[in-house]
C-alpha cells in the first residue's frame, strides 16, 4: 500500500452556530413578558440602544435613525438599515403604540393574592383567641399547601415551650379560622372539620368519613355493613363527601406564584373575518441611539469606533430578531387560524388535528422554528385563552368519512357525553364504551378508554353504578 501526500479541493456545508444566531433563537422563543425583560437587560448593557417612548423627542411615527444614512461608515456594517427597514412586511398587522402629551399613561399593576400564610395570620390578628397568639402563629408556620399540619402537637409543645393542652387550644383557634379544614393532621380530621359548613348534614356522615379507605377501594358492601345501611344510603353519603375540599390550602397562590397569562397573540373575529393581533405591547420599541454618531466619525481602527461599531452591530441585530419573531409569530398564528378556523367557530369538536410539520410547511420554515415559535405561548382566542400547543392536537380514529381523523379531545368529549346519558344502576364496561366510539367512526382499544376516563376523572363501572 502506497503511502503519500496530496491537496484536494471539496466543497462542504457547515452550520456555525454564531452569537448573534443563538441570540435569535432565544429570542424566538422567549414569551411576551420574558422578551420584555430581555430586552430591558439589553438596554443595560448597550448604550447605543435607547428606549424611543420613553426619549423626548419621539415622533408619532418613529424614522430610521439619522446615524445610519449619515454616517460615512455606514456601508461598512454589518448590517444595513435601509434593506432592514424596506424587508419589513407592509401587510402584517402592527400595533402601533402612539404617546401624546394630552393622553395620561399608566403602568398596569396586578395586585397579588394572599397566601394561605397571610390570610391565616390576618384572622388571627383581628380575631380575639384565648390561647397564645405565639403558639397559633408557630402553627400557621407550619401548614403545607394544603393546608395540613406538618408537625405533631408535641412538638409544637416543646418547640414552644407550652404544656400540650396549651398547643392543643391554639390548634383549635387554628381549625376554627376560614377556610374550615386547615391544621387537619390528616385527611378524616380536614372533613370532618367542615362538617359544619353542610346545610343538612347526615347523623351518619361523622362515622361514615372513618371508612375513607373502604369508599376509595369501592367496598361499599363493607361499608354498608359495618354502618347497617344501605347501598343506596353509601352512595347518598359519598355524593356528600364529594362536595367538601380535601385540600383547602390549595385555593390560595403561594408565595411568589403570579395566576395571570399575558396572551402573546390575540384573535379576534370581526364581520366573519379573523384578525390576529401580535401582542408585543409590554417589549419596549427600541432604537439607536444618536448621540453616538460623533464616534464613527474617528479614524478607523481606533477603540472608540470599534467599540461603537460593535454595539451598534449588536443593536441593529436585536432590532432584527425582535421584528423576525414577531413575524414568524404572526405567520404561524395565521396558518393555525386557516386550520382551526372551523374549531374557532363552532367550539372544540371541530378541532382538527394538527402538527408541527403542517405549519412549518405552510409558512415554509423548518419544524424546530415553529415548535419554538410556539413554546411557552399563549394564544387569545373567542373560544378562550389557550397554549399555542392546544392547536397540535394528535390524531386518533379514522373521523367522519374517513378523513384525516379526531382529536383526543374530541374523542374525550364525546366520551364523558356517552358516561353522562348512561343508565346508572347499567353503566356501559370499557368495552362497550369502545364499541360505541367504533361505531362513530372513533376506533380505539378498550385500554385507551380506561386511560381517556381515568383522565376525566370518570371511575369504573363498579364505582359508577348506583343502587
Amino acid at each position: 500500500m502506497r503511502l503519500g501526500y496530496g491537496l484536494s479541493l471539496e466543497q462542504t456545508q457547515k452550520l456555525i452556530m454564531t452569537p448573534e444566531l443563538r441570540q435569535a433563537i432565544t429570542i424566538l422563543q422567549l414569551s411576551a413578558l420574558d422578551l420584555s425583560t430581555y430586552v430591558e437587560e439589553q438596554l443595560l448593557e448597550n448604550p447605543l440602544l435607547e428606549n424611543l417612548e420613553e426619549s423626548m423627542d419621539i415622533k408619532v411615527e418613529a424614522e430610521p435613525p439619522a446615524v445610519v444614512e449619515e454616517s460615512p461608515a455606514a456601508d461598512k456594517w454589518e448590517v444595513d438599515w435601509q434593506d432592514y427597514i424596506h424587508d419589513q412586511d407592509e401587510n402584517r398587522v402592527r400595533q402601533e403604540r402612539v404617546i401624546t402629551d394630552d393622553k395620561q399613561r399608566f403602568d398596569p399593576f396586578v395586585a397579588a393574592a394572599p397566601t394561605l400564610l397571610e390570610h391565616l395570620l390576618e384572622q388571627l390578628h383581628v380575631q380575639k383567641v384565648t390561647c397564645s397568639l405565639e403558639v397559633a402563629e408557630y402553627i400557621v408556620g407550619n401548614l403545607n399547601e394544603k393546608g395540613y399540619l406538618t408537625v405533631s402537637i408535641e412538638d409544637v409543645a416543646r418547640e414552644m415551650d407550652v404544656s400540650q393542652v396549651e398547643a392543643e387550644r391554639a390548634l383549635a383557634a387554628v381549625q376554627s379560622l376560614d377556610p374550615l379544614g386547615v391544621g387537619a393532621r390528616n385527611l378524616e380530621e380536614c372533613l370532618l372539620l367542615q362538617l359544619p359548613i353542610l346545610p343538612d348534614c347526615p347523623p351518619e356522615l361523622p362515622e361514615f368519613i372513618k371508612h375513607l379507605e373502604d369508599l376509595a377501594a369501592g367496598r361499599l358492601q363493607r361499608i354498608a355493613h359495618s354502618l347497617k345501611i344501605s347501598l343506596s344510603r353509601v352512595q347518598e353519603l359519598a355524593d356528600v363527601i364529594r362536595k367538601l375540599d380535601p385540600k383547602p390550602g390549595l385555593r390560595f397562590s403561594g408565595p411568589g406564584e403570579v395566576r395571570y397569562i399575558v396572551p402573546d397573540v390575540v384573535i379576534e373575529e370581526i364581520e366573519g373575518e379573523f384578525i390576529i393581533l401580535v401582542n408585543d405591547i409590554t417589549v419596549p420599541r427600541l432604537g439607536v441611539n444618536k448621540a453616538y454618531r460623533d464616534a464613527l466619525s474617528q479614524e478607523e481602527g481606533s477603540d472608540t469606533r470599534k467599540f461603537v461599531e460593535q454595539k451598534l452591530n449588536a443593536a441593529a441585530w436585536l432590532i432584527r430578531s425582535i421584528e423576525q419573531r414577531r413575524l414568524t409569530l404572526y405567520k404561524v398564528a395565521d396558518a393555525i387560524v386557516k386550520w382551526q378556523s372551523d374549531f374557532l367557530r363552532n367550539g372544540i369538536r371541530h378541532l382538527r388535528p394538527l402538527t408541527l410539520r403542517d405549519i412549518a410547511e405552510e409558512i415554509g420554515v423548518h419544524e424546530s422554528t415553529v415548535s419554538r415559535a410556539t413554546a411557552h405561548k399563549y394564544v387569545q382566542t373567542p373560544r378562550g385563552v389557550f397554549e399555542f400547543k392546544f392547536f397540535f392536537a394528535n390524531s386518533m380514529g379514522r373521523g367522519n368519512n374517513n378523513d384525516s381523523g379526531v382529536t383526543t379531545d374530541v374523542i374525550k368529549l364525546v366520551l364523558r357525553d356517552i358516561i353522562a346519558s348512561e343508565n346508572p344502576k347499567s353503566p356501559y364496561s370499557d368495552q362497550k364504551l369502545a364499541e360505541m366510539l367504533k361505531a362513530r367512526d372513533m376506533e380505539i382499544s378498550r385500554r385507551t378508554v380506561a386511560k381517556y376516563r381515568d383522565e376525566l376523572g370518570i371511575g369504573a363501572t363498579s364505582v359508577r353504578k348506583r343502587y
